[in-house]
């Protein structure tokens, strides 16, 4: 319903990319272009200052976008509160998890949730904390689940789940039938770490530190974006490494895998995390109820 040339200026704004924000609308760059030279032929007016690859807002432009942020908060209350009126629960949540999450936590909730709700559609953003969290803080997902707890004090950041960090050795390794470990101990071992910015990495310095272990004495063997591949390398001999024991469900099982407990224990919130002024839209609001009732009755 709202002027398609002011929607794909305020992506374009938002990002101050016009080839991120073909992307993001799943148009073509001149496409975009056309649709914003069309509003500025609209206002006699530039909108965009274009300069050495780079666009910023002009006046104009930034008058532009501050109505259009009013005018698009508007038509998303009108278009939810009619909803409401209805009993209609749809429309397209952006959601952001870190990789932990996205793998082995959120695939069964939103199944249940779109079972529930066929008419919203969820489309799901994968990346580690930092990633999530500064997408959320830049309005460009809806609603981020992470693992590692956020500082952001312009961000409603929601418990929703505690997790608990356990080593993982290879059957056979010496540490096999140990009950507990100390980070002292584990720092003897060559390790398998996660990537910068990773919430379990985190978790996993902040506790060593408090442990008085300096970060720095880690024997690191190498550094890994992808959960199965941690494993992969820890089961094939290759180093130690600490991860969330709700992702080694199917290793403990089959037995390729061995988890011991940490002293002291590193216990660690999964949260959902939004911004404060964003209005939320009945989607919203059900899939947050839903995923709260969720996680009482799916503990880790």
């Amino acid at each position: 319903m709202a002027d398609r040339r002011l929607q794909v200026f305020h992506t374009v704004a938002r990002l101050l990319s016009f080839t991120k924000a073909a992307e993001e609308l799943h148009m073509t760059q001149p496409a975009v272009t056309f649709q914003v030279r069309q509003l500025e032929e609209q206002f006699n007016t530039r909108l965009f200052d274009r300069t050495h690859n780079r666009i910023s807002l002009t006046d104009a432009g930034r008058r532009v976008y501050e109505y259009a942020e009013r005018i698009f908060h508007l038509y998303s209350e009108m278009d939810n509160s009619v909803r409401e009126l209805t009993g209609d629960i749809s429309g397209v949540l952006i959601l952001g998890a870190s990789t932990t999450i996205a793998e082995y936590m959120l695939p069964e909730l939103l199944g249940d949730f779109k079972t529930r709700h066929p008419e919203v559609t969820i489309r799901l953003k994968v990346a580690n904390t930092d990633g999530i969290v500064s997408q959320v803080e830049n309005n460009d997902i809806d609603l981020g689940v992470v693992e590692a707890p956020v500082n952001n004090k312009n961000l409603v950041v929601e418990e929703c789940r505690t997790d608990q960090l356990v080593l993982i050795v290879p059957p056979g390794h010496e540490l096999e039938n140990e009950k507990v470990v100390t980070m002292s101990r584990i720092a003897e071992y060559p390790f398998i770490c996660r990537e910068e910015g990773s919430g379990t990495r985190e978790v996993m310095i902040e506790s060593m530190q408090a442990c008085g272990v300096d970060p720095g004495d880690m024997r690191i063997a190498m550094e890994l974006g992808s959960l199965e591949a941690i494993k992969g390398a820890v089961e094939s001999g290759m180093g130690v490494s600490i991860l969330s024991r709700a992702t080694l469900k199917k290793e403990l099982k089959l037995g390729t895998l061995v988890a011991i407990d940490i002293d002291p224990p590193i216990n660690r919130p999964f949260s959902f995390v939004h911004q404060k002024q964003k209005f939320k839209a009945r989607a919203m609001d059900e899939l947050l109820s839903f995923a709260r009732s969720y996680c009482q009755s799916h503990p880790v």
